[in-house]
């Protein structure tokens, strides 16, 4: 009987640790980028498989950096795979009843609504780039030098990015 590998066990670990610190912000990048709770739960597991095949290289790769940046560069890229495939063969799922099934106070409904749908609606206008860099920015709370990681960028290219996008979006948003 095969003795179990030592290194295999605390690859395993460290990776059980680095699923557990970022599962959350992994799925909410993807639900912001794919807009429903079945895709994103998808891409989540997705990324995660994919991270899980590549992790003893990212860890020696990363020289002790946060690798955070890596999973949202991962389920960045199936998000593009995923949009990609779609565009080729458009789809509408007949199970998709989030929108239907949510429930909410209507405090929360009325609090700050219209804000709020301008400002998404905002967002789903600005060009990719700049959606993933707000999504990334603000729905993650990811910091300049993340982003520019997970975006393959610099921290310069990164900051003018991001002003770049408030700023449009701002625009967007206080239009008439």
């Amino acid at each position: 009987m095969p003795q179990p590998d030592p290194a295999k066990a605390e690859l395993d670990r460290e990776f059980s640790e680095l699923y557990r610190a970022h599962l959350r912000d992994v799925y909410s990048y993807s639900y912001y980028r794919v807009g429903n709770h079945h895709d994103a739960e998808d891409l989540t597991e997705q990324t995660f498989l994919q991270a899980y095949r590549h992790f003893a290289r990212a860890r020696a790769e990363s020289d002790g950096r946060p690798l955070r940046p890596w999973l949202i560069r991962i389920a960045h890229n199936l998000a593009a795979n995923l949009y990609r495939d779609r565009s080729r063969k458009p789809q509408t799922s007949i199970d998709d009843t989030s929108t239907l099934t949510a429930h909410h106070t209507t405090e929360e409904l009325v609090e700050g609504r219209d804000e709020l749908a301008r400002i998404l609606e905002g967002v789903k206008q600005l060009p990719d780039e700049r959606r993933e860099a707000l999504i990334m920015r603000f729905a993650l709370g990811m910091d300049n030098r993340e982003i520019a990681r997970a975006m393959d960028k610099t921290d310069g290219a990164t900051k003018v990015l991001l002003h770049r996008a408030v700023k449009q979006l701002k625009a967007i948003v206080t239009a008439p």
